[in-house]
């Protein structure tokens, strides 16, 4: 299988000092143009730095091309109401053409809980609400009548289809979340050897729960700065098991990531 190849848009930043804000129109078309597979945005409310809200900007760059796919890099579904979620969800889907990909993650202590506590929701509790929010969201994005735990009973409208689900996160919960709930699994910066270990467990996991195994995705490996190695390095995580590597905006200015990735994928 071909790895797939994707970049962050230019919408948030981890250094406050320098955020990394761009043009999302011409990001995403400069991705299509590049043959890469998919481009990405983080989703918080209170980050370390600026960041723009996730899904105007996948809705955003969507609008402004044709066939790479928009993914939430990924979405903080315990912050929001499920059905909320489930709206936005359905929605951009439908405006995409079915080109969404939706990670979903618990949110990084890095952050702090100050966005989700102004969110109104419980940091504590994401875990299970995030489990929560994944058993109801198939059928709430399928216009399906659905009864929430509180007991309204409600369906959606129109229908969408629902996106492949990728649950973020590198400990052991969050994989059996993968292996129970999801289509595919994000980590970060992990190395092919830990992508290897990580495809045997999933896949234990997921026989477990009578669920193929999730995919994997890699955020931010660290590859060489020479495309010859850097491709070297990608045949690697593609024997280890990833299916799809999503590269880290480069420092100076995302133009220069997504030209870095347009090399790569010259040698796919």
């Amino acid at each position: 299988m071909t790895l797939q190849l994707g970049v962050i848009l230019p919408t948030s930043s981890p250094d406050p000092e320098h955020p990394i804000l761009g043009d999302v129109r011409a990001a995403a078309r400069s991705a299509e143009a590049a043959g890469l597979e998919s481009v990405w945005a983080a989703d918080h409310l209170v980050a370390s730095g600026p960041i723009l809200d996730s899904t105007v900007v996948l809705a955003t760059a969507a609008a402004a091309t044709h066939r790479v796919r928009v993914g939430y890099g990924v979405l903080l579904l315990a912050m929001r109401p499920v059905t909320w979620a489930a709206r936005q969800v359905g929605a951009l889907q439908y405006v995409s053409e079915n080109r969404l990909l939706l990670g979903v993650g618990t949110g990084n202590p890095a952050h702090g809980d100050v966005g989700w506590r102004a969110a109104g929701a419980s940091f504590a509790d994401r875990g299970r609400r995030t489990d929560e929010a994944l058993r109801l969201l198939p059928d709430l994005v399928a216009g399906k009548r659905v009864t929430l735990t509180d007991g309204t009973e409600l369906a959606l409208a129109p229908v969408a289809t629902m996106p492949p689900v990728l649950v973020a996160g590198d400990g052991p919960r969050a994989r059996r979340r993968a292996a129970e709930y999801a289509d595919g699994w994000i980590t970060i910066g992990a190395s092919p050897a830990q992508i290897s270990a990580s495809a045997r467990e999933l896949s234990t996991l997921a026989e477990g729960f009578g669920r193929r195994a999730p995919t994997i995705t890699v955020v931010a490996p660290p590859l060489p700065t020479a495309t010859a190695q850097a491709a070297d390095q990608l045949a690697e995580y593609a024997t280890a098991g990833a299916e799809r590597v999503i590269l880290a905006p480069s420092p100076t200015g995302w133009e220069a990531s997504y030209e870095f990735a347009a090399e790569l994928q010259q040698t796919l």
